[in-house]
């Protein structure tokens, strides 16, 4: 391919183009490779413009599929690494729960006021729910049953608590200790 004064489009060219087929960086090549080749529309920029618009689109398919069978997608592997995600949130939980009787002497009536009184310490507890993909995110299951018991749990796909989908906190508890946690209804 020639240009206007009769110079080949160089190789490099070409290169830039081939690099918008990286993923997430490879759309600023992709850009580059657009805006060269509609500015040398005549000397083969529109092969070039082509190459870099295809490698923007490889990267929106890739990051749009990983997107959609990870966030929105039921069923599959996914869903395995979202429930025990929440396993081990649900676990991290508990002991925060519990601390915070200690110190307050009753058990926080709602997940975010527990959220609120650990902001100052370097303790963090997820207080929503992964198994769930709803927008907003959903909290985890929080209820008092007491002034010394609450439930805590994933509701899991189904949104609806104490049924055969939801994720409980699986902790060891020594013998003699006293947590507030229950499990069933």
């Amino acid at each position: 391919m020639t240009e206007p004064n009769g110079k080949k489009l160089g190789f490099g060219y070409y290169v830039i183009g081939g690099l918008s087929f990286i993923p997430l960086i490879g759309v600023v090549f992709g850009i580059i490779s657009i805006v060269i080749g509609l500015g040398r529309r005549k000397s083969g920029g529109t092969v070039l413009a082509i190459l870099g618009a295809v490698g923007i689109g490889v990267t929106i398919l890739l990051y749009g599929s990983l997107f959609y069978f990870g966030f929105v997608k039921r069923g599959g592997v996914y869903d395995d690494l979202r429930a025990q995600l929440s396993q081990t949130m649900l676990n991290s939980l508990v002991p925060s729960v519990e601390f915070y009787k200690l110190q307050y002497g009753e058990y926080p009536d709602t997940l975010e006021r527990l959220q609120d009184s650990l902001k100052d310490s370097a303790t963090f507890s997820g207080i929503y729910d992964p198994s769930i993909t709803t927008k907003p995110p959903q909290l985890f299951y929080y209820k008092l049953a007491g002034p010394d018991s609450y439930y805590l749990r994933g509701v899991g796909p189904d949104g609806i608590a104490f049924t055969a989908d939801d994720i409980v906190p699986t902790i060891d508890i020594p013998a003699g200790s006293r947590i507030g946690l229950l499990l069933n209804k």
